[in-house]
């Protein structure tokens, strides 16, 4: 009998990816409904900076939910949608709607770091059975938020 291949990977390689996208999609959503929180709430002498910020990024962090989405379903999975799924799972957590600037960057890099780890599972994890996709993906993602992280952190220091 044939083994099963999707994409020229077993179903065990296939799930051992799906999952770590997975959790990548819950922990993004988590991160991307808190930027819209902050979008929202956010006031005081730096409303101007962090508003346009957080518009900026949970734009791109919409179009990350998207791609990793279709990519799950290329694996011919089904990517994690519930928003229960996404709190259940995520090590990111929520937070209230009343938080200042300096706490509203603290948080954002704070989701990063989250964000980082899971990005560097995932493209291990693409990269020891050869999922060049996947890890291009996610890479580019990191790029993107790492140049970010460093804004942010240029942002919030103190002089």
């Amino acid at each position: 009998m044939k083994e099963f291949k999707s994409l020229g990977f077993d179903s065990e390689e296939s799930e051992s990816v799906v999952n770590n996208l997975n959790l990548l999609l819950a922990n993004l959503h988590v991160h991307y409904q808190k930027l819209r929180n902050y979008h929202w709430n956010v006031t005081g002498g730096e409303f101007f900076d962090i508003h346009e910020t957080t518009e900026a990024e949970y734009t791109e962090v919409i179009t990350e939910i998207d791609e990793i989405a279709e990519r799950i379903r290329v694996f011919g999975a089904t990517p994690y949608s519930l928003m229960k799924d996404y709190l259940e799972v995520s090590e990111i957590k929520e937070t209230g709607t009343d938080l200042s600037s300096k706490e509203i960057v603290q948080e954002i890099l704070s989701d990063y770091e989250i964000l980082f780890s899971f990005m560097v599972d995932t493209i291990e994890t693409a990269r020891e059975i050869g999922d060049i996709s996947t890890d291009d993906l996610i890479t580019g993602f990191m790029r993107r938020r790492e140049k970010m992280h460093w804004m942010l952190s240029a942002f919030s220091k103190e002089d």
